[in-house]
C-alpha cells in the first residue's frame, strides 16, 4: 500500500502506536534492555527467560537420555543390549540407535515447540500478526502498520 499523505505534525504531537498486539507482560518482555542485563543460565533475569530455560534444560536433558542411553547401556550391560530382538532381527542397541535417538529428537523437537507456543502464549507474545509477507484481502478489515499498530 503507497502511502500518498504528508504526516507533517505541524505542531501537532507526533502519533503514538496503540502497541500492537502485545500484552502487559509482553510489553514489559519488549522493554526489558537485555544488553545490560547480566545473562546467566543458572539463573536469569525475567520470568520469560525462567520458564523457557526450565523449557532448554528439561529438552537438553531428554536429548542427552536418547542419544548417549542406548549407547552408555551397551557398554554396561552388553549381554541384553547385544541380544537379537525376535520381532525386527536386529541386536537391540543397533535398533534403539538407529531408529529410537532420530525418531526421539524428532518427537522432542514437536513437543518443544508446543510448549514454546504455550510460553509465548502466557507471555502475550503474538507471531501471527503483522508480518511483511501477509497481505489483506477484505478491504474493510484493519491494516496493520509495521510498528505493530494500526494504519490512520
Amino acid at each position: 500500500m503507497a502511502d500518498t499523505e504528508t504526516h507533517d505534525s505541524d505542531g501537532e504531537s507526533p502519533l503514538q502506536t496503540d502497541g500492537g498486539t502485545a500484552t502487559q507482560a509482553a510489553q514489559a518482555h519488549q522493554n526489558t534492555n537485555y544488553l545490560d542485563k547480566e545473562v546467566n543460565l543458572l539463573s536469569p533475569s525475567t520470568a520469560f527467560m525462567r520458564d523457557h530455560l526450565k523449557i532448554v534444560w528439561t529438552s537438553f536433558i531428554v536429548w542427552a537420555l536418547i542419544v548417549f542411553g542406548p549407547v552408555t547401556l551397551t557398554a554396561v550391560a552388553p549381554g541384553a543390549m547385544t541380544a537379537t530382538m525376535p520381532v525386527i532381527g536386529f541386536p537391540l542397541h543397533y535398533f534403539l540407535v538407529a531408529f529410537g535417538a532420530p525418531t526421539g529428537a524428532l518427537i522432542l523437537a514437536a513437543v518443544y515447540a508446543r510448549q514454546r507456543d504455550k510460553l509465548d502464549e502466557k507471555y502475550g507474545i503474538d507471531h501471527s500478526t503483522g508480518g511483511p509477507d501477509e497481505t489483506e484481502t477484505d478491504e474493510t478489515s484493519e491494516a496493520t502498520a509495521t510498528d505493530g499498530g494500526v494504519d490512520q
